[in-house]
Parts: C-alpha cells; structure tokens; sequence
C-alpha cells in the first residue's frame, strides 16, 4: 500500500484535491455580493486559497470530490467562469514552482497527511 493511500476495514481511501479556479465580475454591488458569498463558501467548506481566485481542499477519495463538485456546482455564482479539477494527492503534489514560492502554510507531501 502506498503512503498516500489508506485501507480500513476493506474500504480503501485515496486522497484527491479539489481544486476550485474562478474569475467572477465585481463591476456591481450585486457582482460583488457573489463574489464574497461564493468566496466565503469555500472557506468555511475547508478550501485553502493557493493563489488569488485558486483555492483547494482535501478529499478521502472520489466518492467525497464528487460530492464537493456538486456543492460547489450548487452555490456559483451565475456570471463568470468556475472551473473545478480533481487530481489525486500525489499528483497535486508535484505542483513545480516556475517562479516565485509557496507562501502557504500547509505542508504538502504525499509521506503523509499533516494536521496542523
């Protein structure tokens, strides 16, 4: 079994990553209200902002990103682009910086899940 996999009681647990991009207009007061309604949706639903309008979230397997990509796909805002993208942990983990660094404060690794 690999390190980013886990097995319990025959049930087997693969992490994935959600990733959430967006580009929302804010030319409105009512733009700007979604926008913020949307933004504070991730937030209090675990997403991590990794850049400005990217956010992400951890996920046991699957089945749990299926039911985050419905949720989210629930609370969008009706203007603008949402993208959603689901990628196993090991392979989020292999995010190459080009330029600049990481400035966030979770650890990424597939050794194992860090909880901070």
């Amino acid at each position: 079994m690999m390190c980013h996999e886990l097995s319990f009681i025959g049930m087997s647990f693969r992490y994935m990553r959600v990733v959430v991009f967006f580009d929302l207009p804010v030319l409105t007061v009512d733009d700007k209200r979604e926008y913020r309604r949307f933004r504070k949706y991730l937030v209090k639903q675990g997403f991590v902002m990794i850049q400005e309008s990217v956010y992400s979230k951890l996920t046991l397997n699957g089945i749990a990103a299926k039911t985050i990509e419905q949720n989210v796909q629930k609370i969008a805002p009706p203007n603008g682009l949402v993208e959603l993208l689901k990628v196993t942990e090991k392979q989020f983990a292999n995010i190459r910086y080009i330029t600049g660094k990481n400035n966030s404060e979770y650890i990424t690794s597939t050794e194992r899940v860090v909880v901070v």
